[in-house]
C-alpha cells in the first residue's frame, strides 16, 4: 500500500454524528440543471449518484438550494420550499444512499445577488441595507446586473427565518443526512455579517453581536428539525466574491465561532482566501485560530490539490478537505487521488445549464 492510499483522508472518520468513507467532501456546486419549478431532476440524480460510490466523495454537499420564491439569484437552481420540491430530491437521496454515500442539503438565500425578473412578483430583492451589489445575477434572459436591493424589515427578517427552519424541515423530509446554512460567498446571510453590506442602524446593524443576529437565529431555528450533529455553516471570513467585505475580519469570525461552537454544530465549513482564487490574499487571516476556538470538525475549502490537503492534515489545519471543480470532472476522484492517476480536463462551457455534456458524461478511470 502506497503512502498516499494509506493517508488517514482515505480513511474512514466520522463528521458530527455521521460515518463517512473518507475525509473528502464534494463542494456544493451550482450547475443550473433544475427547472422552472425548482425541480431536482434524473439528471441530477445520476450526477450526484455518479459521485457517491465508494471512488468517491465521503460526503456530497449538494449545490446550492433556495429556501423560498424570495432566495433565487439564479436562473434553474433547485428549490427545497415546495411538497413537489421536497418529492423531487428523494430521487438525489436515494440515488446517493444506493451507492453507500452521504449527502447534506445546503440552504441558499441569494439577498442582494439578484435580479427584479427573479422575484415573484418583480419586487427588488431583500439584503440587510439597500446598498446595490457590484455583482451580477443570472435570469433566465441571461446575466444581468444585480438589482438595487430593499432593506429587510423585521417583518421580513421573522419571515424569513421562518422559511429558513420550514427549508431545513423540508431537507429531512426529502431524505438528506444533513444540511448546511451557506453564510457565505456575498449571500444573505454573509451580507448581515458584512460591514460594507450592512449599514443598519437596530438590532442587526452594527456592533458584530447585532450582524450576528440573522444568521444565528436562522441557524438555531434549523436546529429545531435536525440534531446539531447533521448541522454545518460555510463561511468566508476574507473572500470579497460578489462584492462584500469586513472591516475586521479576524475580530468577527473568532466571535461567529465561538458562538456556533456553542451550538455543538458537526463542522464548520471555511473558504480560505478568496473564492475560487488564490488561498492567500492581501488580508492577513490565522485559520488556526478558528480552528482552535471550535470543538467540532474543520473542512477547508478553495484551491486545494491533494498534496497540498494531505499537509494540511498532517499540520492539523483541517479535518476534512472539500474539492469542487475536480469533482465535477471527475466522479472517481477519491480513487485517481488514490491511485496517484491523471484528473480529467474540465470543461467550462459545460458547468452551467444544458444537459448531460459537461456534466455526466466524465469518464471514469476504467473507462478511459
Amino acid at each position: 500500500m502506497s503512502s498516499t492510499e494509506n493517508h488517514p483522508l482515505f480513511q474512514p472518520a466520522k463528521l458530527g454524528s455521521c460515518e463517512l468513507r473518507n475525509r473528502f467532501i464534494m463542494a456544493p456546486l451550482t450547475r443550473s440543471r433544475s427547472d422552472e419549478k425548482g425541480l431536482a431532476s434524473d439528471l441530477m440524480a445520476k450526477y450526484y449518484a455518479q459521485r457517491s460510490h465508494d471512488s468517491g466523495a465521503g460526503l456530497i454537499i449538494s449545490e446550492a438550494t433556495n429556501i423560498s420564491p424570495l432566495a433565487y439569484g439564479y436562473a434553474l437552481t433547485p428549490g427545497i420550499y415546495s411538497e413537489e420540491q421536497t418529492q423531487s430530491w428523494k430521487k438525489v437521496t436515494d440515488a446517493v444512499h444506493e451507492k453507500g454515500g452521504k449527502i447534506f442539503c445546503q440552504l441558499w438565500h441569494c439577498g442582494r445577488i439578484s435580479h427584479k425578473d427573479l422575484m415573484p412578483n418583480g419586487e427588488k430583492p431583500l439584503s440587510a441595507s439597500p446598498i446595490q451589489a457590484d455583482a451580477e445575477a443570472f435570469t433566465q434572459e441571461g446575466k444581468k446586473q444585480a438589482s438595487e436591493p430593499q432593506e429587510m424589515s423585521q417583518t421580513q427578517i421573522l419571515a424569513t427565518i421562518k422559511d429558513y427552519a420550514h427549508a431545513a424541515k423540508c431537507a429531512k423530509e426529502a431524505g438528506f443526512d444533513g444540511i448546511e446554512v451557506h453564510c457565505a460567498n456575498g449571500y444573505l446571510l454573509h451580507q448581515f455579517i458584512a460591514t460594507q453590506s450592512n449599514r443598519r442602524q437596530d438590532e442587526y446593524g452594527g456592533t458584530i453581536e447585532n450582524r450576528l443576529r440573522f444568521p444565528l437565529a436562522v441557524i438555531e431555528a434549523c436546529l429545531e428539525h435536525w440534531d446539531a450533529g447533521q448541522v454545518g455553516v460555510r463561511i468566508a471570513p476574507v473572500s470579497h466574491f460578489n462584492d462584500v467585505s469586513t472591516e475586521d475580519p479576524q475580530r468577527d469570525y473568532e466571535y461567529f465561532v465561538d458562538k456556533l461552537d456553542k451550538l455543538s454544530l458537526a463542522y464548520i465549513h471555511v473558504i480560505e482566501g478568496n473564492t475560487g482564487e488564490e488561498r492567500r490574499t492581501k488580508i492577513e487571516f490565522d485559520y488556526t485560530q478558528l480552528k482552535d476556538k471550535f470543538s467540532g470538525q474543520y473542512i477547508s475549502n478553495n484551491c486545494l490539490d491533494l498534496k497540498k490537503a494531505k499537509q494540511l492534515f498532517n499540520d492539523k489545519k483541517l479535518d476534512f478537505a472539500c474539492f469542487g471543480r475536480d469533482f465535477i470532472a471527475n466522479p472517481d476522484l477519491v480513487k485517481r487521488f488514490k491511485e496517484e492517476a491523471s484528473l480529467n480536463e474540465l470543461k467550462e462551457d459545460g458547468l452551467y445549464g444544458g444537459g448531460e455534456e459537461g456534466y455526466t458524461d466524465y469518464p471514469f478511470l476504467e473507462n478511459k
